[in-house]
């Protein structure tokens, strides 16, 4: 395996199908660099994934151009807003995991074109990101999930999105390294995290019934082995329509593009390819022939496209597995973790 952060020469070009789908991300990309929801509003998250998917596919520009929309459309405190439409500020709340998914996206845009020069541009960024979302956490260790409107911090902590801030604080480590810039304090805040996703769900608010409360630990990195297996295992039954997707909340007939995306990756992550192949030609139902883009979601009850947009975050989640699927190092580098900073075994934080 080549030294983090080499660029790839001789890597495949994507198919063409695989092309169709991230120009027309790049197409509705804006001139500011945002990605938005088909609605007009932007929120960081889904655009980050954008950003990943871009790179992913070859397409660097659009992928730096959302890149320099983070820099820009950051606030001074570190956050983003909620939700942005056409610059202005819809909503002014900001989430934690929003936050600090910058850094997965600076991290995996690193680790695509080897460019240090950009990275470090990132990094202030990455930077004020990271020490705004942990201060929303709490002396247990969880990370409150927002800042209202009015600045007050959430009352409750959610287990998908620490499990995603998990994965966020460990590519926001890598990058402080390259940075010269240790952070061992971020190091402690992944480990005590990562403890608490793995077996603490009573430090998280009940969310069970969503399917991202059940893979996202997987995803996230803190559970792996034969835990995330078992895992995966415990909620299959629940959340997986055979032929048709993953319900986004049971027992809800609805299976979502995204968070069949997202199940394909972790179970990529746990050695499982041929169960995350089978899970995104389910979903092939979604995809639009004529953008190669794939609508949000299917009620499968009454054969119905349900809501009726193409979303762009959607594709993102799809690009991101398929590229996880086909070997891209850099994508396989960021879900596995294996070439992340692991700190202390979570054991030891109890």
């Amino acid at each position: 395996m080549k030294p983090a952060g080499r660029p790839r020469p001789g890597s495949p070009k994507p198919p063409a199908d695989i092309l169709e789908t991230a120009r027309s991300i790049a197409a509705a990309q804006r001139p500011d660099g945002a990605i938005p929801w088909p609605d007009g509003h932007v929120d960081p998250w889904d655009h980050v994934e954008c950003a990943m998917a871009l790179s992913a596919c070859g397409l660097r520009e659009p992928a730096r151009r959302a890149y320099r929309w983070l820099r820009e459309s950051q606030r001074a405190d570190g956050s983003w807003a909620r939700s942005v439409e056409s610059g202005q500020v819809t909503d002014p709340a900001a989430e934690s995991h929003h936050a600090a998914y910058v850094a997965v996206g600076a991290w995996h845009e690193y680790l695509v074109t080897g460019d240090e020069r950009h990275a470090l541009t990132m990094w202030p960024t990455v930077r004020r990101a990271v020490e705004w979302t942990l201060g929303l956490g709490t002396t247990r260790g969880e990370v409150l999930w927002e800042r209202d409107a009015a600045g007050l911090p959430g009352t409750y902590a959610l287990l998908s999105g620490c499990a995603s801030i998990h994965q966020s604080l460990r590519c926001a480590v890598a990058l402080a390294k390259l940075a010269d810039d240790p952070r061992p304090d971020w190091e402690l805040a992944a480990d005590q995290l990562g403890h608490l996703v793995a077996r603490h769900p009573e430090a998280f608010a009940d969310k069970s019934r969503f399917a991202m409360d059940w893979y996202y630990p997987v995803l996230g990195g803190a559970l792996t082995g034969a835990e995330a297996k078992s895992r995966i295992e415990e909620g299959w039954a629940r959340f997986v329509v055979p032929g048709v997707g993953v319900r986004c909340v049971v027992p809800n007939p609805w299976v979502t593009g995204g968070e069949s995306a997202e199940l394909a990756l972790a179970l990529w992550a746990v050695g499982e390819s041929d169960r995350a192949l089978e899970i995104l030609q389910s979903i092939q139902h979604l995809r639009d022939p004529k953008t190669g883009l794939y609508w949000t979601g299917y009620v499968f009850e009454d054969q119905a496209v349900w809501p009726e947009e193409l979303t762009s975050w959607t594709a993102g989640s799809l690009l991101l597995a398929v590229a996880a699927l086909g070997g891209d190092e850099p994508t396989c580098a960021v879900f596995s973790g294996e070439r992340l900073p692991t700190g202390l075994d979570p054991d030891c934080c109890r």
